[in-house]
């Protein structure tokens, strides 16, 4: 688990006869949480399928955990759980068969997947719920229950397609949070399938920015969001914004204002000791110089324009 990537693809490229799904996609998965983001339609569904080892690469080649999931998908399997996206759940199956059925899939000797079952439902907070009917719960506990029986063979990853689908912002944030669990203190990498920019920013280590059947960028959130070397100036008197926006143009950086806020790029970390020394040098009383880091909706809004 150590010595390779969790996932790797090179140049993997999939159609559907005339409709390309995937073209010449690269990236590297490593350990934790890595957020698969892209508006819906942009590949992220077609990449689990093939990362299961359900579709067959036209092109490229794909490895998880060293091993290409197509040829050798059954022991790739072994180490992986997934929760698909979809709620289409056998309706009069309890909560406890079917995690256990799921687990006993995985290879799991009935009496343990009976018992894994049972620790699962109660980990994802269904514990009282595990012998209700799937189809008498609610959406947010049918998430619970796909989470579940991901985990209950003890995988090294899993896989979730947009996990937080129809749940409140309450019941989300209690599901961002319960994964964040299960990687954390069980050990499990996570790869999260998502179109929603904020609940990747919050509990993800890395992300793979998806759109178009391609990657348009990936890495670590810390490596996407920058370095920090813009800085964000807020001036208190509106008068002298134009001053040390000339200044610091004078002194060789991009300035970009609004209001009272101006916002500095330059080429290296000296444009923090530039923006000071331009606003002393104008008199410019200041409310806030700080460095500026990116947000993942810049970082994506960058990525995806046309």
């Amino acid at each position: 688990m150590t010595s390779v990537p969790l996932v790797e693809a090179q140049n993997v490229a999939k159609s559907y006869g005339s409709f390309t799904a995937l073209s010449d996609v690269s990236f590297t998965i490593g350990s934790g949480i890595t957020g698969l983001l892209g508006a819906n339609g942009a590949g992220k569904t077609t990449l689990l399928g093939m990362i299961l080892g359900l579709h067959r690469c036209d092109s490229g080649s794909l490895r998880v955990m060293g091993i290409d999931p197509y040829t050798a998908g059954a022991k790739v399997r072994e180490g992986l759980g997934y929760a698909p996206e979809h709620h289409t759940l056998p309706e009069n199956l309890k909560a406890s068969e079917f995690v256990r059925h799921v687990a006993e899939l995985h290879g799991l000797p009935k009496e343990e997947a009976n018992t894994r079952s049972s620790d699962a439902l109660w980990l994802v907070g269904l514990g009282e719920e595990r012998f209700r009917p799937l189809g008498t719960m609610s959406t947010g506990q049918r998430q619970r229950v796909k989470l579940a029986q991901a985990i209950a063979h003890d995988p090294d990853i899993i896989l979730l397609d947009e996990p937080t689908d129809g749940l409140d912002p309450v019941q989300r944030d209690e599901m961002l949070d319960l994964i964040r669990r299960v990687s954390v203190e069980f050990g499990i990498h996570v790869i999260l399938s998502s179109h929603l920019l904020d609940e990747v920013q919050q509990i993800c280590d890395a992300a793979v920015i998806v759109g178009d059947g391609r990657v348009l960028t990936s890495g670590t959130l810390e490596d996407l969001r920058g370095s920090g070397s813009d800085v964000l100036i807020e001036i208190e008197d509106l008068d002298t914004v134009p001053l040390v926006a000339a200044g610091l143009e004078q002194a060789g950086a991009t300035v970009m204002v609004s209001g009272r806020t101006i916002i500095a790029t330059g080429n290296d970390d000296a444009v923090f000791d530039i923006a000071r020394d331009v606003c002393a040098a104008r008199n410019a009383p200041i409310t806030r110089l700080s460095r500026r880091r990116l947000s993942l909706e810049d970082v994506f809004l960058e990525t995806t324009a046309p």
